[in-house]
């Protein structure tokens, strides 16, 4: 059906694609910051799909393993296709594209203030989507709209039509009309020029901080589709336990059962309270239950959760820790969190609730405050507790954050910052989960407070580093 609104924005962009490529040379330092921003995004050697691709420049920039641009302009997709010819172009709207495939990343660059009906064109794209898909979308600042116009001007910019007037609350309603959720958000670019290195301060430090980012150029919104998950999960508790002892029966006793499968894996590091052989003693009495029981051979709570998921079998893994501070009683609500997509890393909040005396010491809860708001700007999701152990997250993502380790390195002693940088570098829905912190009822506290809050600020920095500031 022709649809003469498209006819006019393709006819444009025909015109102007011979000029593109020299366009973007004139401001290299611009996309590179941009490229650099979706490349931190999206991992090298995933499927992509740009949609209003242009030359393709873009999705050349994130080394995909299958590229998939589509772009109105017949000129621009000719370009495409002959600077890029290991991708798949196609010409035309959303509807020209016929491939089964489902994109982990759908690249929407400065699109959605061209668009007709936003909320039809969002539905449209869900075909193209799986579970674990994500759907970046980066736009303008209208604060900067009338800087672009003078740019274009005088030729410093592609020329472009009356933009819709887009800002987060518009987008972020959108997306909930059709059927996303939003993830995570990011602006960066306070100084889209070089200006003898004045352009670094501006962009790598002030435009990372609060008010400043909100004066930004290019808004980054990364969403989620929302699919229903009917079918059980199989699902692996891993136990780490040093000292833990009087505990251990404990954990078999009160933990319900919920999913398809469970699973118990203790992993044991170095007590000396016979918590390795308490474990075996329990492993026989309960054989109705199956119970993995392990030696850890390197140090810290990291180490044994890593050891633990490894051995793991199931497609839902769960860290408890042994003191049973969060009860096992809780763990079902973990599980549902999962099951029924209300999020995809679920991380156990202590700080709702009133505690038990003596469940935290108030150095620690004072602690855990700060770098719950810390974390919260640094990551760019809601943590209130970082530090609570109970973590829930699907094998299938945990594996990516070990695949992509390297990005981070082998950092955190303590597993939780871990497994929150890399949930969160693999834009993962975080959810946090009240839950109702008790006292300890056997054996002493291993925290250091000194020691460990001397490593938590060191992680502060590495995180800004790393994420923040990178």
């Amino acid at each position: 059906m022709f649809d003469p609104y498209l006819f006019e924005l393709a006819k444009m962009y025909n015109n102007l694609a011979p000029k593109r490529d020299d366009f973007i040379r004139k401001n290299d330092y611009f996309y590179e910051e941009l490229y650099k921003q979706y490349r931190y995004f999206i991992p090298k050697g995933k499927m992509v799909l740009e949609v209003g691709c242009g030359t393709g420049g873009l999705l050349n920039a994130v080394a995909p393993k299958e590229g998939y641009g589509v772009d109105i302009s017949p000129e621009m997709i000719k370009i495409a296709r002959g600077k890029f010819p290991q991708f798949n172009f196609t010409e035309g709207d959303l509807t020209a594209l016929k491939t089964n495939t489902r994109f982990d990343f759908i690249v929407l660059s400065g699109l959605l203030g061209e668009i007709e009906d936003i909320q039809e064109f969002l539905v449209g794209l869900n075909k193209f989507c799986f579970s674990d898909t994500r759907v970046i979308i980066q736009y303008y600042s209208y604060f900067w709209l009338g800087i672009l116009k003078i740019f274009e001007k005088f030729g410093r910019r592609n020329p472009q039509r009356i933009q819709n007037w887009l800002v987060y609350s518009d987008i972020e309603n959108i997306l909930k009309l059709s059927g996303y959720e939003v993830v995570a958000r990011e602006r960066c670019v306070l100084f889209p020029k070089r200006a003898f290195g004045l352009e670094i301060l501006f962009n790598k430090f002030l435009a990372r901080l609060p008010i400043f980012n909100a004066l930004t150029v290019n808004h980054f919104i990364i969403a989620r589709p929302l699919f229903n998950r009917d079918e059980e999960l199989s699902v692996s508790i891993v136990v780490p336990c040093r000292n833990e002892k009087g505990n251990i029966e404990s954990v078999i006793k009160r933990t319900p059962f919920f999913g398809k499968e469970q699973e118990f894996i203790f992993v044991e590091g170095g007590s000396k309270d016979g918590t390795y052989e308490e474990a075996e003693r329990v492993k026989n009495v309960y054989k109705n239950k199956k119970i993995y029981l392990y030696k850890q051979t390197g140090k810290g709570k990291g180490d044994a959760v890593r050891l633990g998921f490894n051995r793991s079998k199931g497609e839902v893994l769960m860290i408890l820790d042994a003191d049973l501070t969060v009860p096992p009683e809780e763990l079902p609500k973990f599980y549902r969190a999962l099951k029924d997509n209300v999020g995809e890393f679920v991380n156990g909040c202590r700080l709702v609730y009133p505690m038990e005396k003596e469940a935290m010491r108030f150095l620690n809860l004072i602690a855990n405050k700060f770098f719950g708001i810390f974390f919260s700007w640094l990551l760019g999701q809601r943590f209130k507790d970082t530090l609570c152990g109970t973590k829930v997250l699907f094998r299938h993502h945990y594996e990516e954050i070990a695949r992509n380790r390297a990005y981070f390195g082998d950092f955190d002693p303590f597993g939780d910052f871990d497994l929150i940088f890399g949930a969160v570098k693999q834009n993962l829905k975080v959810i946090e989960l009240p839950i109702r912190y008790k006292s300890r009822q056997y054996g002493t506290t291993q925290i250091q407070r000194f020691r460990h809050g001397l490593l938590l600020l060191r992680m502060c920095f590495f995180a800004m580093k790393k994420i923040k500031f990178k």
